[in-house]
């Protein structure tokens, strides 16, 4: 863990590392979908959320499936891209100039809704989130799995390099109401508190190859980092270690000892048109973290040689990738000496803006369209949803969609909820695989139709799923306008104003 982290720190070679904006999500009934647009009020008067009973998580990258990096082998057994009987070449087609992953994870500590009044509704949510982003140029792919020769005399730029990370607890305080008859409006405050951040990001970046396949880096970088690390060096001032103090990570987790404050916004409307036609709006997680306690800067300007990044003795079966992982350490630590600081520094948290209609196509079932920019620092990530919604009054709740995303454009989803009694439950995903492949295990070369087989997706670059539990009280009737949540008509809003 300390080694890899300090590779991390140096070549951003991280493995996999932002999407909790669930488009299944917004058009369902449920106590989360607040999170999407704090306007939004579900049909039950009171809702509770218990400690670890939500959780939701997304994964993404814009190059590469599970069909690119496993397929089965010519003996009886699975390989990976690593194996040398996969096909490099193959694999490397596939990568793009810039390669990013995302990964976003949260879990629900605890939440809680009542209703306020005539119409106005009260909720407090309790989360915990991890972000992270990086992205990896294409020419470090194929350094690494096919050498220094065909990159002999050039330069390769790495500039477009980053990784950044972080983790934080996140407490929100909301209110929404009517405004009049057909505009619902609603707002939350959120307090972050900061655990652990990491953040990589370079003027210039690359290795010149020599003619005789030497490797000169040149570093201009620099890497912020917060959290219960130490950094160690060596009787030169090289950096040895960078180690983590496992009992103040649980401390910080327990919310004990200092953090770093952040605040963030969210803030949402929805419109009824007509009768049948609401119209929504929202900016949410619009806010920074000031990251203060536990900081170092780790800063370099500098040119030195070292090995190379030489995966083909672990692609031949003479080395295993954490031997090679080993070796490009010892070549670099002796000569790459970043200066060490502790200034704050801050963070922004991925904001979201929300645009989107529905259509009452009967009592029972709703049509929505939705739209979401998602911004990432300089970076803007777009998706369109189109979506079916069922909503059986507090039994049963149920969605289906289709999304345009990630250059992508068989991204399907769907949701479920189940009420029983006071216990609701629910899962949804916004990518569920409609073409999938037999991978067999024990197979031989002539014959791919026999043995054991695993089912693996064909084309799968995103993983997003939401799941959890509610407790929910006092679930209101179904009525015959919907009102400016969307769903049911409220107390005192008369339906012929809302057809003039």
């Amino acid at each position: 863990m300390k080694k890899i982290l300090l590779i991390l720190a140096v070549l951003t070679l991280p493995l996999a590392v932002f999407s909790q904006n669930s488009r299944v999500l917004y058009f369902m009934d449920l106590p989360q979908n607040r999170n999407l647009n704090p306007a939004f009020k579900p049909s039950d008067s009171v809702n509770i959320a218990l400690p670890a009973s939500g959780f939701a998580f997304s994964f993404n990258n814009n190059f590469i499936n599970f069909s690119d990096i496993i397929k089965t082998g010519k003996s009886d057994s699975l390989i990976t891209f690593l194996h040398p009987d996969f096909g490099t070449d193959k694999f490397l087609d596939g990568i793009r100039r810039k390669n990013s992953f995302d990964l976003d994870f949260m879990m629900q500590i605890f939440s809680l809704g009542f209703n306020v009044g005539r119409d106005g509704y009260v909720f407090f949510d309790f989360n915990e989130k991890f972000q992270g982003r990086t992205a990896i140029p294409g020419d470090l792919f194929k350094l690494a799995l096919k050498g220094n020769e065909a990159f002999a005399g050039d330069y390769i730029d790495f500039s477009a390099s980053k990784f950044k990370f972080q983790y934080y607890h996140e407490a929100g305080l909301g209110y929404s109401r009517n405004i009049n008859s057909r505009l619902r409006a609603g707002i939350k405050a959120k307090l972050l508190l900061g655990l652990v951040s990491a953040n990589f990001d370079n003027n210039s970046l690359g290795i010149r190859i020599g003619e005789n396949y030497s490797h000169l880096f040149d570093a201009d970088a620099s890497m912020n980092l917060s959290g219960p690390f130490t950094i160690t060096r060596d009787s030169d001032g090289n950096i040895e270690d960078i180690e983590s103090d496992d009992k103040q990570f649980r401390n910080t987790m327990l919310l004990k000892g200092p953090k770093n404050i952040g605040t963030a916004l969210d803030a949402g409307v929805t419109y009824i048109l007509n009768p049948k036609i609401v119209l929504s709006a929202a900016v949410t997680d619009f806010g920074l973290i000031r990251w203060k306690n536990g900081v170092s800067n780790l800063k370099t300007k500098n040119q030195f040689e070292f090995n190379g990044i030489d995966m083909t003795d672990v692609i031949n079966g003479d080395k295993t990738f954490e031997e090679a992982g080993e070796d490009l350490l010892d070549s670099i630590k002796d000569t790459f000496s970043p200066d060490v600081l502790h200034v704050p520094y801050t963070t922004f948290t991925p904001a979201s803006l929300n645009l989107a209609g529905s259509y009452q196509f009967t009592r029972n079932l709703r049509f929505g369209l939705l739209s979401t920019s998602r911004f990432m620092g300089r970076q803007v990530k777009e998706s369109l949803t189109a979506s079916a919604n069922v909503n059986l009054g507090s039994s049963l709740l149920a969605s289906v969609s289709y999304t345009a995303s990630n250059h992508r454009f068989d991204n399907f989803g769907a949701g479920l909820a189940l009420r029983l009694s006071i216990f609701q439950f629910y899962i949804m995903s916004d990518r569920i695989p409609v073409f999938w492949n037999k991978i067999y295990t024990d197979s031989n070369e002539n014959n791919r139709t026999d043995g054991n087989f695993v089912v693996l997706p064909a084309n799968w670059n995103t993983l997003d799923l939401r799941f959890g539990m509610n407790l929910v009280f006092g679930h209101r009737k179904k009525k015959a306008v919907i009102d400016a949540c969307g769903y049911e008509e409220e107390p005192g809003v008369d339906p012929e104003k809302l057809k003039q």
